[in-house]
């Protein structure tokens, strides 16, 4: 019998419902390698979920509700070059959200949260063209050293937070919409090696292509190394709010 998936109420994005990076991530620990998970509704917050699996494929659910559903999955796009870490902090203090946020707490890019709360990744154009956008080169970077509160049982920072950093970082390498707001539709996420809490990385983010109201976008987490260890493709939509 599967545990309950419970998202608590620290992981929210929005008020009220789980981020959508994290969420997804909670699904995701239910596959051995790339997986990619779709939302089907604001994941709900501090109440018990249950997990489905049928041939190809694990759905999360509150009650008979479908919240979530994950496939395996094949994560093949080119990753760009990363900045190193000053040149991420440097980004990092053009991070558009500083003045302007759709979701203000939000457990992973909210200025809001405090260190050690949330996760604090205030991804910002690498190149200032004095724009609301993405850098002249389209990438967004920021720093992010991630706090022992995220460690598993092996000391390594768990799946979920990794899934949860190459959320919004996407969400800012494309312009803010002029009206309503961007949530997540869809998350795909290979892990290639661990993440240690301290350890000094770098998240990046660019946009792969859009249609009309729908982006999609590409992120990237590098370890102190320099080494790429996680990658994520992602899906966003703007509605109205």
């Amino acid at each position: 019998m599967t545990k309950p998936v419970i998202i608590r109420n620290r992981f929210h994005g929005p008020p009220g419902s789980g981020n959508g990076g994290y969420s997804c991530g909670m699904l995701g620990r239910f596959f051995k390698g790339p997986a990619k998970v779709r939302l089907r509704i604001p994941p709900p917050l501090d109440v018990p979920m249950h997990v489905r699996r049928t041939d190809g494929e694990v759905a999360l659910f509150h009650g008979n509700e479908r919240v979530a559903t994950g496939w395996s999955a094949t994560v093949d796009i080119e990753v760009p070059e990363q900045p190193d870490f000053t040149a991420a902090e440097a980004a990092s203090r053009r991070y558009r959200g500083f003045d302007s946020h759709f979701y203000p707490g939000c457990f992973v890019c909210g200025p809001e949260r405090e260190h050690g709360d949330g996760l604090r990744v205030f991804a910002g154009p690498t190149q200032h063209d004095g724009g609301s956008d993405g850098g002249l080169d389209g990438m967004v970077a920021a720093p992010w050293i991630p706090d022992s509160s995220l460690a598993d049982s092996s000391g390594n920072v768990a799946s979920e937070f990794l899934w949860a950093v190459l959320d919004c970082p996407g969400a800012y390498a494309f312009p803010e919409p002029v009206t309503g707001a961007i949530l997540l539709g869809e998350l795909a996420v290979a892990i290639h090696g661990p993440v240690t809490p301290g350890e000094e990385c770098v998240v990046i983010g660019w946009e792969i292509g859009n249609n009309g109201r729908k982006h999609y976008t590409g992120t990237a987490l590098f370890g102190g190394s320099g080494f790429c260890r996680a990658v994520g493709y992602a899906t966003w939509f703007e509605v109205q709010s």
